[in-house]
């Protein structure tokens, strides 16, 4: 009797374990997904989103968490509000990185930034729909429950050096991204939760000026 229920029991705890793990999409589920992101984010204008950041990092037992919210209009205009614990704000905008630092401001340009570049083209295309065409890095694709996750591994060294992969999951039904990962050449990694999204509210220009 104990047997049976053991048995059971392992046969309970591994299908939920496999359940739950991400699987590989086929050819055609692909294709699908692609699709999907693709209808959905043409119809994106404008979004805005809360955010909550956690960096892990392996000398640390606790991760760093931050909020703050996210707003983006076409084609490219993008800006990260950190609000919590501090007023931190950075802006990409006609090829520059515009940094707000509690009222410290500064410029970076984009063309001589690989890394924020990259980052910045990833965020941008995952809302404009234009990011699965992207030759600078090899995508793979996988399904877990309710979600869609593509993962980005840079094709270039020199970026490879500072981020080892970067993850976007996506909400099945919606077909927009709800997380964004990345990890780094370590075992550090930052993910950033999105929620609360408005999508096509009115969004002035003057909201992207840092």
């Amino acid at each position: 009797m104990k047997t049976k229920f053991y048995i059971l029991l392992f046969s309970i705890i591994y299908s939920a374990n496999l359940f739950s793990q991400e699987q590989k999409m086929s050819d055609a589920e692909i294709a699908s997904f692609k699709q999907d992101v693709n209808l959905v984010s043409k119809k994106i204008k404008t979004l805005t989103t809360d955010f909550v950041q956690y960096k892990h990092m392996d000398f640390l037992s606790k991760d760093i968490e931050t909020s703050g919210k996210m707003i983006f209009k076409e084609p490219n205009l993008l800006q990260w509000q950190y609000k919590k614990p501090y007023n931190y704000s950075i802006v990409f905008k006609n090829g520059k990185i515009l940094i707000n630092d509690e009222g410290k401001k500064s410029a970076v340009d984009i063309g001589n930034s690989k890394i924020f570049g990259r980052i910045n083209k990833l965020i941008v295309g995952s809302v404009s729909g234009n990011m699965f065409d992207d030759k600078e890095f090899a995508i793979s694709y996988f399904k877990s429950k309710g979600q869609n996750i593509a993962k980005f591994v840079p094709k270039d060294a020199t970026l490879k050096k500072y981020i080892k992969q970067i993850e976007l999951t996506f909400d099945k039904e919606e077909a927009t991204v709800v997380q964004v990962k990345l990890l780094e050449s370590s075992e550090d990694y930052t993910r950033i939760v999105l929620k609360n999204k408005v999508i096509n509210a009115k969004i002035d220009d003057s909201v992207f000026t840092n």
